[in-house]
């Protein structure tokens, strides 16, 4: 049947449309057979329909045709037009079928019944009803009854509908668009297979893992300097103290104010001697003020986005007049690289690229603004085009050109960025949180489902701001958030510049007690964290995953969000309610088998603020000394907890680099196996290399084997089997 020609009566064409899962005014279209561009991996396109006009901006290549999808391929997507100029794409679901992905929102894990704007737009302190925040992500997770799953890209940049409420189905704006489709046996190759269509995290530097502390209001260098000295007298374990807009002059990007940091080389020296790495805020926002150094550059070069009357659009952020670089342009990306050369001179570390939605204060950048194109993506250029098809990648295109520039100033380091907007494959640029939090109980929980929608929709590296940026919270409220937000792949302390103090200490001794064994934890736990962060640059991988990856064929786990996994081997079991009682736990869904509790601390804290650790059956975890930053020591002692599986076995992987520049691309690395097999009454356990250039180091080892009648425990050395009786004598 031609859909396009054949008029039904009213009421008839109503229930077709319904039973194709399309609205009233959505009129089919039929899809092309569909292309293989990769292993069980489809594209399809509305037949007819003229392909792109430029690149894809979610693809790190563009995907070549292998041959027709099969004939039993069961996820096909159904288009529809629209009478007011968008297009839809729906794909069935079995039933049962849970939902996830969908980039950064707030509210549950599962996102089964829900419906997401795509328009990346500052959202201060959001709640769960907000239809869109500062990312864009048209991809979706599907993990059915079995275990099996599947994921959906939509592959279009402009202002879209997530609509999960029947089917999946994305109603956009602009052209029509390819819908690419994923099967595979679990949910980890379906994001294996994500991966190798957007690209790969780049493995960041180790300190990024480490504790940042940060505040909107550290406003002078006597104050960093004051916060430096707290946190090294208190014992709080932190690598990294940030700079908001407050160091700069006027709110001018690339400038600093003489009057209050007067000297910043001087101030990232001192900062660097005492163990501490800095970041500093550049917002894209450029201070429309003639004799300003970066303003006249870019108007003398006619660098701005311009409204539809070619004159540059004007906005309001922080300065009352500001105007927008164009990314979508090689010569203004080029430019804005090199602004950072004699920034990052000072000994900046690493920057954070904020207000990138672009955030205009009172109003948005208007639809039909002008960007020139001419950017090379993916081996194309990008063609010239308006605002509306570029908004959602403003903050992707901006951190690649933020990255280029890092890199060329500091060609021996790895860079950190840190964005608040991004898109879906952005995460090859820059890591991000998520946004303008507030101290709210459902905030605390979303920490955990917002972190791990990212995680399953390609961005590995991401968390909250721990104690919220809004709202001023309670005592109980910052120990349980840190509890287990310590633990979450990006750990920042951040607060809005009226709001109370929130350092840790600021609510009182007991908090801050469990502020530093959370810490202290994390920084334990930095040889396991950094292998995850390895994993996740080779394979596309989530750090923190959500606990179905246990066994996605498990539906109990399905909606378990009031906890998560690290890695494959560790099960953070936090505790996120208002009223929660220590009589009356909330009932986490556990996966099956012995996951028993693991504690990293020795003593086992008494602390009911800190989230239970569980080790999976079959693995070693490796753990480090205490630290107060990660550049103090080498990992020795090197700890191994070990859970032995019921065959007796277990095994884990250590991976080791200089944490910082690029000689592990050359090979400059060692991965180690770790195994433990239970020999009669003994577990003994081995560290072989498995991986790189660097030998097995020599270094004291402890091994604890956890055993239902308690800890069993043996020193040695890493070279070496070490022995762990598995009984007392």
């Amino acid at each position: 049947m031609d859909h396009k020609r054949y008029q039904f009566p009213a009421t008839a064409r109503q229930r077709v449309m319904r039973s194709l899962g399309l609205g009233d005014h959505e009129h089919p279209r039929a899809s092309d057979p569909g292309e293989l561009i990769g292993n069980a991996v489809a594209r399809f396109h509305v037949a007819g329909e003229p392909g792109p006009d430029g690149p894809s901006l979610a693809l790190e290549t563009e995907s070549q045709a292998r041959g027709p999808v099969p004939d039993d391929w069961t996820l096909r997507p159904r288009f529809a037009a629209t009478g007011d100029g968008r297009w839809v794409a729906h794909v069935d679901v079995d039933p049962g079928t849970s939902l996830y992905a969908t980039g950064e929102v707030a509210g549950p894990l599962r996102r089964n019944g829900t419906r997401k704007r795509l328009w990346t737009a500052d959202r201060p302190g959001y709640d769960a009803d907000e239809p869109c925040l500062y990312q864009a992500h048209p991809w979706v997770l599907g993990v059915r009854s079995d275990g099996t799953a599947f994921g959906v890209l939509f592959d279009t940049t402009w202002r879209a509908e997530l609509d999960l409420t029947r089917a999946v189905t994305l109603r956009a704006e602009g052209p029509a668009f390819a819908v690419i489709v994923i099967e595979r046996d679990a949910p980890q190759g379906v994001l294996r297979a994500l991966a190798d269509l957007t690209g790969k995290m780049p493995m960041p530097p180790l300190w990024a893992l480490g504790y940042h502390q940060c505040r909107w209001g550290y406003d002078r260098d006597s104050r960093i300097g004051e916060l430096a000295d707290e946190l090294r007298s208190r014992r709080l374990p932190c690598d990294v103290i940030w700079f908001d807009i407050d160091y700069m002059q006027q709110y001018r990007v690339f400038t600093f104010a003489e009057s209050r940091f007067p000297d910043p080389g001087a101030t990232n020296r001192r900062l660097h001697e005492r163990g501490f790495r800095t970041v500093w805020m550049i917002d894209p926002g450029v201070a429309a003020e003639e004799g300003y150094h970066v303003y006249d550059q870019g108007t003398e070069r006619g660098f701005w986005v311009r409204r539809h009357d070619a004159e540059p659009f004007v906005g309001k952020v922080w300065p009352p007049r500001v105007v927008w670089p164009d990314f979508t342009r090689e010569d203004v990306c080029a430019w804005w690289a090199e602004l950072y050369q004699p920034y990052l001179a000072t000994g900046i570390d690493g920057v954070w690229n904020d207000m990138n939605e672009p955030a205009v204060i009172g109003a948005e950048m208007p639809d039909d603004c002008v960007h020139d194109g001419g950017r090379r993506w993916a081996g194309q250029p990008l063609p010239p085009g308006p605002h509306a098809r570029y908004h959602n990648t403003y903050g992707m295109q901006m951190v690649r050109a933020s990255r280029e520039g890092i890199a060329r100033a500091n060609p021996d380091k790895r860079p950190f960025v840190l964005t608040r907007s991004n898109f879906l494959g952005g995460h090859r640029y820059a890591a991000t949180w998520t946004g303008d939090n507030s101290a709210r109980w459902p905030d605390v929980h979303w920490s955990i489902t917002m972190v791990l929608n990212l995680g399953l929709s390609g961005q590995p590296f991401s968390g909250p701001d721990l104690g919220g940026f809004f709202e001023p919270g309670t005592p109980e409220m910052y120990a349980r958030w840190f509890g287990f937000g310590s633990l979450l792949p990006f750990c920042r302390n951040h607060a809005e510049k009226n709001n109370i103090d929130k350092e840790p200490w600021c609510f009182g001794p007991e908090t801050e007690a469990t502020v530093r064994r959370a810490l202290e934890r994390r920084y334990r736990l930095m040889p396991y964290l950094y292998t995850l962060f390895r994993e996740a640059h080779q394979t596309g991988l989530p750090v923190a995953r959500p606990v179905f990856f246990a066994d996605p064929a498990d539906t109990r786990l399905h909606g378990e969000d009031h906890s998560f996994l690290l890695g494959a081997d560790l099960l953070v079991l936090a505790d996120v309610a208002s009223d929660r009682t220590h009589d009356h736990p909330h009932d986490h869904a556990l996966p099956r088998g012995s996951w028993r509790a693991c504690e990293p601390l020795e003593p086992s804290p008494d602390d009911p603020n800190l989230a239970e650790l569980r080790l999976r059956p079959g693995a070693v975890l490796p753990l480090g000394p205490a630290m107060q930053h990660t550049g103090e020591r080498a990992w020795d002692p090197l700890t191994l907890v070990v859970n032995l599986d019921d065959q007796g076995t277990a095994t884990g992987l250590l991976y080791e680099d200089a944490g910082d520049g690029h000689a592990h691309e050359q090979g400059d690395y060692v991965l180690l196996r770790l195994v433990a097999e239970r020999d009669a009454d003994h577990a003994v356990v081995h560290v072989h290399h498995a991986d790189g250039q660097r030998d097995v180091p020599d270094r004291a080892v402890v091994v604890r084997v956890l055993t239902d009648a308690g800890e069993r425990r043996a020193e040695g050395r890493t070279t070496e089997p070490v022995r762990v009786p598995l009984h007392e004598h």
